[in-house]
């Protein structure tokens, strides 16, 4: 199932929707202000997030304008005390998926929820888990091939190796831990056999070497994993 952030400064409500999910078979991590959440979404991967709007520290169309900067196809479903047509409309524009005012069934969350991640897990929508077209500035992916190019030029990859790539591509900006990219590797059975952690450091030298002069750098972020970011051109 999916791994979700719930963002709610109510602690019997986001406790709640923590059973109700988790219950569901969801993976949770919970934030208690957009300053935890802006955080967390930029350490851990999320296929989904649930989005109170009024928050304390940082409120939550900033975090919602600020996560879409990065990560424009993450699912979000705004929840929201103001049941105003405005305030509605300004979540929306911001770039929720969907909302729901409170108070609100949690049978009627639970399918929303679940109506967006299924949306979500197309290939029309550029998701987190469908790679056609996927890329950061000039460079593009093909999972088909699996291949790459930096504008023209195509970049021939090992399986393991456009694996990992993408896996970068699609978070770009944030951080991959290792135990994402040796989950991704054995669940692919485009190369036979397992692959050590310590081996993984070998997989990151070869791709920063095909991506040489192109504005991209894969950074070790010491303790968490990996994170690919544009550099100066």
């Amino acid at each position: 199932m999916a791994h979700l952030l719930i963002v709610e400064d109510d602690e019997l409500l986001r406790d709640g929707l923590s059973a109700q999910l988790m219950q569901a078979g969801h993976r949770i991590d919970t934030a208690a202000d957009g300053q935890q959440a802006l955080q967390l979404l930029q350490t851990v991967l999320f296929d989904g997030v649930v989005l109170d709007l009024g928050l304390p520290k940082v409120d939550g169309l900033t975090v919602l304008r600020t996560l879409r900067q990065r990560l424009p196809a993450l699912p979000v479903l705004i929840l929201t005390a103001r049941d105003g047509v405005e305030d509605r409309v300004a979540g929306l524009n911001a770039g929720a998926d969907d909302y729901l005012t409170k108070p609100f069934n949690l049978d009627e969350l639970r399918a929303r929820l679940q109506s967006m991640l299924r949306r979500a897990s197309l290939p029309a929508f550029g998701n987190t888990t469908t790679t056609r077209g996927a890329g950061v500035g000039q460079l593009r992916l093909d999972p088909q091939l699996p291949r790459a190019w930096l504008g023209d030029e195509a970049i021939d990859l090992t399986q393991r190796e456009w694996a990992l790539l993408d896996l970068l591509v699609r978070h770009s900006g944030q951080v991959v831990s290792r135990e994402d990219v040796l989950e991704a590797w054995q669940s692919d059975p485009g190369e036979p056999g397992t692959v050590a952690s310590n081996a993984l450091e070998v997989y990151v030298h070869r791709l920063r070497r095909k991506l040489a002069g192109a504005p991209l750098n894969i950074r070790n972020v010491r303790g968490l994993g990996y994170m690919l970011e544009t550099t100066a051109a």
